[in-house]
């Protein structure tokens, strides 16, 4: 399974609160990032994210759709996001939604880790198959 790996930029925006008086909980933040490197694109996304009873707990989702080239490949695709936090450690999920592919990326399958780095530099790694 090839992988690659490159810096991206990420800006996070809130939104508006859901009014509901039982969802006051959650927060809805849109996704704007530009990927470099192998995986030369940018997306655009919806996250949603709550907080536990302790700083260390939280929990989100997010789904965004990437578009550009993947080594020489151009079309889009969509990532699904899970993430958890708690005091005892964190786990993180990101992977290709099934048959997102479009154009040079139909058949991409595969999942992405995100690495920040000491001073917040973030980069992905992305382990994925694209049928020939």
């Amino acid at each position: 399974m090839p992988m690659v790996r490159g810096p991206f930029e990420v800006k996070l925006t809130p939104q508006s609160a859901d009014e509901r008086e039982a969802a006051a909980f959650l927060g809805r933040l849109s996704i704007d990032k530009q990927f470099h490197g192998a995986l030369e694109a940018t997306s655009v996304g919806q996250m949603m994210a709550a907080r536990g009873g302790s700083a260390e707990s939280a929990g989100y989702v997010a789904l965004e759709r990437v578009t550009g080239t993947l080594e020489g490949r151009t079309g889009s695709f969509i990532l699904q996001h899970s993430g958890h936090s708690s005091p005892a450690g964190q786990s993180l999920a990101v992977s290709v939604v099934a048959d997102s592919g479009t154009d040079g990326l139909t058949g991409l399958a595969g999942t992405m880790q995100i690495v920040i780095e000491p001073g917040g530099k973030h980069f992905y790694e992305f382990d994925y198959t694209l049928a020939s």
